[in-house]
């Protein structure tokens, strides 16, 4: 999409049922409005998520992204539900495949994301948030993956990317555990990276300080950090370098050093 996400809610005719867009200067905040069932995940709300990442993907004015529920929850699972009358493997796997998808798309975009757990952040919840750059959780937020106490496991990347954030051992605590953690918890574990009493607000400040910053070099700063988790050292300063080499050449990057000289704030383009 090239125009710029005035009113997302109706851009290009798409209308959604179960969140909404708003655009703070150049930060993007999904809202999820589930109330009823705490933001549970259910297909729909899926492919409202997809959606949503797409058109904000598609705007060059948005530079970062906030995702936040409303009410008491941040999302507090996939919705059980749906996966009550399971008892084909396949279709099992197509499910996770799906949510995966979602979770995926989010993780790739090439813009800070933030997610502002606002309460409840379980299961298919957690995973939206650890899709996300950067977690902020309110000091009366509860985060975790219960799956295993409801006889499934976590679909939607729960078991892979906490590890890698979080490490192995605190991880397998979590997932064999399914037990809760409270805020500051998450933040002793690196689950979080800040606790506020306010996250929407926190994370809203943390997204707008991200946008202040050169669009292209964030995007390929965020690459250099995503691509460098599963390679080893040298693998990982190759492409540090590959894409220093081209952050040098941009346009923003020149408008950076002269506003340096020249003791003025950058007026940065995205090119």
């Amino acid at each position: 999409m090239s125009e710029h996400i005035d009113d997302a809610d109706q851009a290009e005719g798409i209308e959604f049922e179960h969140l909404s867009i708003a655009v703070d200067g150049h930060v993007a905040i999904v809202t999820i409005e589930r109330e009823d069932a705490l933001n549970a995940l259910n297909a729909e709300l899926l492919l409202e998520l997809a959606t949503a990442f797409d058109l904000i993907e598609g705007d060059a004015d948005v530079r970062a992204l906030v995702i936040t529920g409303a009410g008491r929850a941040f999302v507090a699972g996939a919705d059980l539900q749906a996966f009550a009358d399971v008892r084909d493997g396949f279709a099992g796997r197509e499910a996770a495949l799906t949510g995966q998808d979602v979770m995926n798309t989010l993780a790739a975009l090439p813009i800070p994301t933030v997610a502002a757990i606002n309460g409840f952040a379980l299961g298919g919840g957690l995973e939206l948030a650890l899709a996300c750059d950067l977690r902020v959780a309110a000091a009366g937020a509860k985060l975790g993956l219960p799956e295993v106490t409801r006889g499934l496991i976590p679909g939607y990347g729960g078991t892979q990317r906490l590890q890698r954030l979080i490490g192995l051992a605190r991880a397998t605590d979590l997932v064999l555990t399914g037990r809760m953690v409270a805020a500051d918890e998450a933040l002793a574990l690196g689950l979080v990276s800040r606790v506020a009493d306010d996250a929407a607000e926190a994370a809203l400040a943390l997204a707008q300080q991200c946008a202040r910053n050169a669009p292209v070099a964030l995007g390929l700063a965020k690459e250099a950090l995503m691509r460098g988790v599963d390679v080893t050292l040298p693998q990982g300063l190759e492409i540090e370098a590959d894409l220093f080499g081209l952050a040098v050449t941009t346009d923003d990057a020149k408008e950076g050093i002269a506003s340096f000289f020249e003791k003025r704030d950058p007026d940065y383009r995205g090119s």
